[in-house]
């Protein structure tokens, strides 16, 4: 597909490409099906090439599940789902299929902490009703009362078949990983960036001579927006400050799979990579008239796509309302059938009878196609046809210092859509693309206007180095 007037932007050195269709708010409770499960409701989805000092050589992948986490969300806060598959895709020969999958699996253990509870000599052993019994420490997880950990495979294609391996601990060459528990607050865990950092782990993938990361937790949300005005029929200002309102994230936690891979692990000949993350259930759960705490029910049967995620926003306001479950449960090769909600956005229309702005009159809007679909000429297009966030991993790597929020359309190339780091403020760039930037002013006559949620976001927001993504809000500060 010829994109000319992107092509000559970029020609022109202004760096300015499309970004994905018109969205308003990343994943959380996009479909009404995932409200269900909210376990296995993935919120974002991250992938760029990691720019902690002397890691240039590698791709981080984030993966968040379980929105809206509120810190004080005891007593059993928010423990990922054992009967799940939680995966990370990566399509490296353009034709919007996994060639790299990478799958976590789960197992919480009781360890069914007792006190001995009545008068001496008549005492009895009951089992306590929290998770924790004493304080966590680093280097002291005795008081746990229920343990988390996970097993992390890694699926390649290869030809018609597939080949599934285990990553082991670089150190220890254990094919298990510990899960730190969410952070109760200061008085269970006094210190719990420490606690959380004995979690991160060198990885041996299968193959490779360089190892990997991995880091699997709670912590803080990413995501910056604008929420409830947003979905309040968008009672906002788009046009106003875009540091003028709140995050309504602000107090949220998420749950992180983190993982920053070699490039050379990810790459085939193409240094353009898709990516997504999927999560799946068995396909029949049946209740259990005495549930415990290892069989709450009986699930069964193959697994099937409950949640998708790639490009951020996608399932929120672009896919109609009929057709988001139908979405979660779908792969990028099959996105032929969303292509009108791509070419004929309907955002753009409402923001026209809602603002008294102009929406843009171009039908197919094909300046929408190449990002959510194709990727963009000359910079992250790979011949695959499906929705998945591309990266150019030949495209340099932009410190953190240096980032510009709005990512290629602030002319940095190494930002959203190419690839989206935590510091992207992909709200602002959407809403900008939806509304016609990219287009000549004759069909977008309002795509000139810098329109915002008003909720901030930078690099500035989040670490500089592996997992990038800050300490999660205690459920309790410190006295």
């Amino acid at each position: 597909m010829k994109f000319p007037r992107t092509l000559a932007l970029l020609a022109a050195g202004t760096a300015v490409v499309p970004a994905v269709a018109a969205h308003v708010v990343s994943s959380h409770r996009e479909a009404p099906a995932i409200t269900e499960t909210p376990k296995v409701d993935g919120t974002d989805f991250y992938m760029f090439r990691s720019y902690e000092a002397g890691r240039e050589g590698f791709v981080t992948l984030v993966a968040d599940y379980i929105p809206l986490q509120d810190p004080y969300g005891g007593p059993n806060y928010f423990q990922l789902d054992p009967d799940a598959r939680y995966e990370i895709h990566v399509d490296n020969d353009g034709d919007a299929e996994a060639d790299v999958s990478f799958r976590f699996q789960f197992h919480n253990e009781l360890q069914d902490i007792q006190l001995a509870i009545g008068p001496q000599g008549a005492q009895k052993q009951i089992s306590i009703p929290l998770i924790n019994v004493a304080p966590i420490g680093a280097g002291d997880t005795a008081g746990l009362n229920v343990r988390e950990s996970y097993t992390l495979d890694v699926i390649r294609k290869q030809g018609k078949k597939t080949v599934t391996l285990p990553v082991l601990n670089a150190q220890t060459q254990e094919a298990e990983f510990s899960k730190p528990v969410d952070d109760i607050g200061s008085k269970s865990i006094p210190d719990y960036a420490a606690y959380a950092a004995t979690h991160v782990y060198d990885i041996a993938l299968p193959g490779s001579e360089v190892n990997g990361r991995v880091f699997v937790g709670q912590r803080k949300d990413p995501f910056v927006v604008n929420l409830g005005e947003t979905f309040d029929l968008v009672n906002l200002d788009p046009l106003g400050d875009p540091a003028g309102k709140a995050d309504d994230l602000e107090d949220a936690n998420v749950t992180a799979l983190v993982l920053e891979i070699p490039i050379s692990f990810l790459v085939d000949q193409d240094p353009v990579i898709g990516g997504f993350t999927t999560a799946s259930l068995p396909k029949t759960r049946v209740l259990s008239k005495n549930p415990t705490f290892d069989a709450p029910d009986k699930q069964k049967g193959k697994y099937l796509q409950v949640s998708r995620l790639g490009s951020p926003l996608v399932n929120e306001v672009v896919i109609g309302l009929k057709d988001k479950d139908r979405f979660n449960s779908s792969l990028p090769e099959d996105d032929a059938q969303f292509l009108d909600y791509v070419d004929y956005p309907a955002l753009p229309a409402l923001l026209e009878a809602l603002f008294g702005v102009t929406a843009p009159t171009q039908f197919p809007r094909t300046d929408l196609e190449q990002a959510f679909l194709t990727g963009v000429t000359g910079l992250n297009q790979n011949g695959a046809v499906g929705e998945m966030l591309r990266l150019n991993t030949a495209t340099d790597v932009t410190p953190a210092a240096q980032q510009n929020r709005l990512g290629v359309l602030g002319g940095d190339l190494a930002g959203f859509p190419n690839g989206r780091r935590p510091g992207d403020d992909v709200v602002d760039i959407e809403l900008r693309v939806a509304m016609g930037v990219l287009l000549d002013p004759s069909v977008a006559p309002s795509g000139q206007l810098p329109y915002t949620d008003g909720a901030f976001l930078d690099a500035s927001f989040f670490d500089q180095t592996f997992p990038y993504l800050l300490t999660p809000l205690p459920g309790s500060p410190q006295n």
